[in-house]
């Protein structure tokens, strides 16, 4: 087995368990470290890949996002309203310099527009 094979393998169950953490710890995003799993497994594993992409309940976002750059409606409204609560309780109880908090509100805000201007059904 190649080195390159055994880093896209590492990676892709470094990721695969924090996807996994991240179903019980809200801080980790479940469906971003999912699509890096299979990115990685299907350099070192398809088979692997495969499997994820085939899951009775993970699969479905995956395939969506990799087959037609979908986000539902559901996941779309989840992910940002998670990240707009974050933000208010980061400015309202944080206890980081103005500048850092508005840095970090900043990019959930260029997520949140990236995530809701992905279509929400396959065209």
């Amino acid at each position: 087995m190649d080195f390159r094979r055994l880093i896209y393998l590492g990676i892709g169950w470094l990721s695969l368990g924090m996807a996994v953490a991240g179903i019980i710890l809200p801080i980790l995003p479940t469906t971003p470290m999912l699509l890096v799993a299979v990115w990685a497994f299907g350099k070192s594993s398809p088979e692997l890949a495969e499997r994820i992409r085939n899951h009775r309940v993970c699969g479905p976002p995956v395939r969506d996002w990799q087959d037609h750059g979908v986000i539902s409606a559901k996941a779309k409204l989840l992910a940002i309203s998670i990240m707009a609560l974050m933000g208010g309780w980061l400015w309202v109880y944080g206890n980081l310099p103005v500048w850092l908090t508005l840095l970090i509100i900043a990019v959930m805000a260029g997520a949140g527009v990236f995530v809701g201007s992905r279509p929400s059904t396959a065209r």
